[in-house]
């Protein structure tokens, strides 16, 4: 397509979210007509979409596959939960946040058996116990973990987590919304059989579908258990596979096209280790600008992902939240409150196309406007 991007408006602020995030003028431009869901070229590119993701995902791509589903990434993750384990399996959910709160939701209105581990929101899931568990309850069948709990910007043991859980011969299933793409992984090499991400967080498109990355072995055994017509995930794989990248109801076509041009851009950055990179020095300056200026993070140092950073709020009765935050939007950047009941905190993210002399920026306007410091310039 040919579009002179630089006829697109610019954004009145940079978004510093977890997703939706801030994207290219690219990625946004191929949004810019109209694309027909059942040509034969767009579900060649629907397939050219799914191959990718699994050669992105895994060393070993011929025991994996795709399957895309429209909503946002918790219609993926509902999608997995519902459709794939049975009648008479059981889930335990690890938990440390809001994010894996949400699975047990599913599970409880679903009618799934599950049993709830909860470390709390500052702590990583406990593998030692997570052992225990399975040790004595053996009726349970599937384990699921959040990979980044962007709930406070933890990341979660999961090698370890899925190393323990094959030990004892479960499935497991992985979301890896705020993480896929911006963290480097093998499902193979992790013991993966289930892995969730959603088009508008690390490969950096926008909202409008998710996508799961199943072991094919273990998605075969999922035919006909779905507890949902629309998200019935080995449905949804059997239509994509059939017939050639269709999907079963009408697809995010603009958000398909505006993901292939992420893709893009992803291979271009040098793949999933260099934005690795780029999000990690990100995050690094981002803590030690944030630092020199008083504030503290919320979780140590070896806890901490390269996505999100939880803050603590100063200790100052004059601090507000809500001034602080409309302060920065004035001057260019959206951040993001917090999530927790242990703490006060806000949240800033550094993921999306967001570059070092973005961070440096941010740093720069908010020094101008730390209004609870007596003498602070403004």
């Amino acid at each position: 397509m040919n579009m002179n991007v630089t006829q697109l408006p610019d954004n009145p602020y940079l978004l510093l979210t977890p997703g939706p995030l801030s994207t290219s003028k690219k990625v946004k431009a191929a949004m810019l007509r109209d694309w027909c869901t059942w040509d034969q070229d767009y579900n060649q590119l629907v397939q050219s979409i799914r191959s990718r993701l699994v050669k992105m995902a895994s060393s070993q791509p011929d025991a994996y596959t795709t399957v895309l589903m429209q909503g946002s990434g918790t219609f993926s993750v509902e999608s997995v939960i519902g459709s794939v384990i049975p009648r008479d399996g059981k889930l335990l959910v690890l938990t440390n946040g809001a994010y894996g709160k949400r699975i047990a939701e599913m599970a409880e209105v679903l009618g799934i058996d599950y049993v709830v581990m909860d470390d709390g929101e500052t702590n990583p899931v406990n593998v030692k116990q997570l052992k225990e568990i399975l040790q004595v309850d053996t009726a349970i069948t599937h384990v699921a973990v959040v990979h980044v709990e962007t709930t406070t910007g933890m990341i979660n043991p999961i090698a370890d987590v899925a190393r323990v859980a094959k030990q004892y011969g479960k499935t497991v299933i992985v979301d890896a919304m705020s993480s896929f793409g911006g963290i480097p992984m093998d499902v193979a090499e992790l013991g993966i059989d289930y892995l969730i991400s959603s088009a508008n967080k690390c490969i950096q498109g926008v909202p409008g579908f998710g996508f799961i990355i199943a072991r094919i072995e273990a998605l075969l055994t999922c035919t006909g258990q779905a507890r949902s017509l629309s998200l019935d995930l080995y449905d949804q794989w059997e239509a994509m596979e059939l017939g050639n990248g269709k999907w079963r109801y009408t697809s995010p076509t603009h958000t398909v096209r505006a993901f292939d041009q992420a893709l893009l851009e992803l291979e271009e950055e040098g793949g999933i280790a260099r934005r690795y990179e780029r999000f990690a020095r990100n995050q690094q300056t981002l803590v030690e600008g944030m630092q020199r200026m008083g504030f503290q993070t919320l979780l140590s140092k070896e806890l901490q992902s390269p996505i999100i950073t939880s803050f603590l709020y100063p200790d100052s009765s004059v601090f507000s939240f809500e001034e602080f935050y409309s302060r920065i939007k004035e001057v260019g950047f959206v951040i993001y409150p917090g999530k927790i009941t242990a703490a006060s905190t806000f949240r800033i993210g550094n993921i999306g196309d967001v570059h070092l002399a973005d961070i440096e920026r941010l740093l720069e306007n908010m020094e101008n406007q730390l209004f609870w410091i007596v003498n602070t310039n403004k």
